[in-house]
């Protein structure tokens, strides 16, 4: 009994690097794109298709990715996901030899299946690898890493990505294009060796970390009865609306600052300030689980979700430095948004837990088609500004979930799920 806390605590530091390396990698996509749009000539909506490749991955890749984990177990579903991802890392030298964005969509959609399935083997790792007591703050804590990984990833993405090449100014050229097309190959090269050398490390503690992973219930798996839940739906249809708003800001972050109204800054520069959106979801985490202590949940994602909808509402109407203060503290109110949806929805649905997260996980798909719809509205109304009132609408309807479920009956421990019928 000694020896299985200390060593429960090691494995508990290992599963939490992943969630640091995934957000990290997930970020680098708001990076990503002011460079594929530089290089192959792109409008904002063919831009965020990156978005819409990556995030896709979460709509279709879920249910195969529990089924894999019910069949490897954790520890070897992990090396499985960074593999994946590590093929997807070297697709993209691929498509930048051949000049190829399409094959720049597969490469994202690979990485995003890798980190799909990781997600899927690494969250329930993370709740067990120690007392039972101390669930909900490990959980916290990995996406305390998890976030951290937002804020460095973009910072270093853009000292990579949005310098040299296309983003010296001047003329494009042959060999500027080369240059910056070099810089994506670097990027990426970089995170393969980074992502081998983490599986290469879990593999030599596999059998620690199969030791500690929990048995998995195939029967409760599958997402059916969550589409018999009413609560259930409203739960997924709030993450879809979150992770979309969410997403479709940091998306066009970089664009929105380098605009003359807005900064006038150079690509690297505003690149580097998109960790700060991303540091403020950080912050906001540690500061909303202080006052979820004090405060009730849903009022808490109300208060958020409606400043959220009046700072887009505000950004889309003003411009200058005023604009992308409030652009980037957006990202303070999305903090919480994520894990009491989450949990609001758990307590309310009327379907196996197993089965309400399995939708909440697909419902990340939001990330995929709501910035595709932000991007659609920059382009048609030649504004980035206005296209803030699309993540305004997905706030004000988060907001009406919370006062919802104020009024809802939680469900108790012991209530019947919903029968099949």
């Amino acid at each position: 009994m000694a020896t299985t806390a200390p060593r429960q605590g090691l494995a508990f530091v290992y599963v939490t690097t992943l969630f640091f390396i995934w957000g990290a990698v997930t970020s680098v996509n708001d990076v990503l794109i002011p460079a594929v749009k530089e290089i192959f000539t792109l409008t904002d909506t063919q831009g965020f298709l990156t978005q819409f490749a990556f995030f896709m991955a979460y709509g279709i890749v879920s249910l195969p990715a529990a089924a894999v984990v019910s069949r490897l177990g954790a520890s070897r579903s992990i090396i499985v996901a960074l593999a994946v991802m590590v093929v997807g890392c070297l697709l993209m030298p691929v498509a930048t030899h051949m000049r190829t964005y399409t094959i720049v969509l597969i490469a994202l959609f690979v990485i995003a299946s890798g980190i799909t399935l990781l997600q899927v083997a690494a969250n329930p790792l993370s709740a067990v690898l120690g007392p039972p007591d101390k669930s909900h703050f490990r959980l916290v804590l990995s996406q305390a890493f998890n976030s951290l990984g937002t804020v460095v990833g973009p910072y270093v993405a853009a000292h990579t990505l949005l310098q040299g090449g296309l983003f010296d100014g001047g003329e494009a050229s042959e060999a500027k294009i080369v240059e910056s097309l070099g810089r994506i190959d670097t990027a990426y090269y970089f995170i393969a060796a980074v992502i081998v050398l983490l599986a290469v490390f879990l593999f030599s503690v596999r059998g620690r970390l199969a030791a500690a992973a929990p048995e998995i219930d195939a029967d409760a798996a599958g997402v059916g009865a969550a589409f018999r839940s009413k609560w259930a739906l409203l739960g997924a249809a709030a993450i879809f609306l979150y992770v979309g708003a969410e997403v479709s800001i940091g998306s066009t972050m970089v664009n929105f600052l380098e605009q003359p109204n807005i900064l006038g800054l150079a690509a690297v520069e505003a690149g580097k300030l998109v960790s700060l959106y991303w540091l403020g979801a950080m912050v906001g985490r540690f500061l909303g689980s202080a006052l979820l202590t004090r405060l009730p949940a849903n009022w808490l994602l109300t208060f958020v979700a409606g400043v959220a909808a009046i700072l887009c509402l505000v950004v889309s109407q003003i411009s200058g430095q005023p604009a992308a203060v409030l652009a980037i503290s957006i990202g303070l109110f999305n903090s919480i948004m994520f894990p009491v949806i989450f949990t609001l929805t758990l307590e309310r649905s009327s379907a196996p837990a197993p089965a309400t997260s399995g939708l909440l996980c697909m419902a990340i798909v939001g990330g995929a088609l709501v910035p595709l719809l932000f991007a659609y509205v920059a382009d048609v109304t030649a504004s980035r500004s206005l296209a803030f009132q699309v993540p305004m609408i997905c706030y004000l309807l988060i907001a009406g979930f919370a006062l919802s479920a104020g009024r809802a009956r939680i469900v108790a421990e012991g209530d019947v799920p919903v029968s099949s019928h």
